[in-house]
């Protein structure tokens, strides 16, 4: 499989979240991939919903849909309540969504189960929303995630540190292989009907050269100690990207010089090759 860039896409990640390039060059891989499923109809449940933006880019792509959002950060809850995307919000944990049983088509989360150390509770919450035949979409990093990375750029760097310290900036717990997740599928209610990879080792590496300076700059700087999230709230940068855009201009330069010489190096990606990432499409 080869994934290739959706500059359209990178342009409105990059116009979404002006401070953050690593995020919207990995979400735009990611959305690309998801879109090109052909959502079906109906009512949507969006697990792990943060602000809403991503939902929203979405959402442009493959028309409205009746959708319901929920995630346990009050503060990305209200900014999700202010896009007018959702019919309604609720601030709460992902085993405890105060919707009724069977009332939801589709079930969409976007990298967010990698968070989440109890699965189980969160996984058979979905099952029991989902309406019979209902479909559940999730991205998360796969099994190979690591070994996409090019890892510490010093010689001297010890490689599993680097991992470690990485694992906790990200909040990532869990790099699941693809029969892991049949199997938490399985045991929720679940059925798992396909899995599809994404985001190729150039691409990771890419990715991992923004974010080293940017939010792992961040993230040095205030001592390794907070998240990145709450950094950004901190130095006002999440308020601001909520309200500010950049010109069209320099958006279209962010995103070119984000993605440059992708082109020409994701025509390389031959079967048998790690990808970070994985789309999973379960069904009850």
């Amino acid at each position: 499989m080869v994934t290739k860039m959706n500059h359209r896409l990178l342009k409105d990640f990059v116009r979404a979240y002006p401070f953050q390039p690593a995020t919207a060059f990995w979400r735009a891989v990611e959305i690309g991939v998801l879109v090109d499923q052909e959502l079906p109809p109906g009512r949507y449940l969006d697990m792990g919903c943060g602000d809403g933006k991503l939902t929203r880019i979405i959402m442009d792509r493959i028309g409205p849909r009746p959708i319901v959002g929920v995630d346990p950060d009050p503060e990305e809850t209200r900014m999700a309540e202010t896009i007018g995307l959702y019919d309604a919000v609720h601030t709460a944990p992902g085993d405890r969504v105060p919707e009724p049983d069977e009332s939801f088509d589709v079930a969409i989360s976007n990298s967010v189960l990698e968070h989440i150390d109890d699965l189980s509770p969160v996984l058979q919450e979905t099952a029991r929303l989902l309406r019979p035949g209902g479909k559940f979409y999730f991205t998360v990093p796969s099994s190979d995630f690591h070994a996409c990375l090019r890892g510490p750029l010093s010689p001297l760097g010890r490689r599993d540190r680097y991992l470690s310290e990485l694992d906790r900036r990200l909040a990532h717990v869990h790099y699941l292989s693809v029969d892991a997740w049949e199997d938490r599928l399985g045991r929720a209610g679940l059925r798992l009907d396909r899995a599809e990879p994404y985001f190729s080792a150039p691409q990771v590496r890419r990715w991992e050269t923004l974010s080293r300076f940017t939010a792992g700059l961040l993230y040095a700087l205030f001592l390794r100690r907070t998240h990145p999230i709450r950094i950004q709230r901190r130095l006002g940068l999440r308020q601001a990207q909520a309200r500010w855009k950049l010109p069209d201009a320099l958006t279209s330069f962010i995103a070119w010089l984000s993605d440059l010489g992708m082109r020409r190096r994701s025509d390389g990606d031959a079967a048998g090759n790690p990808f970070g990432c994985v789309l999973l499409v379960g069904s009850k």
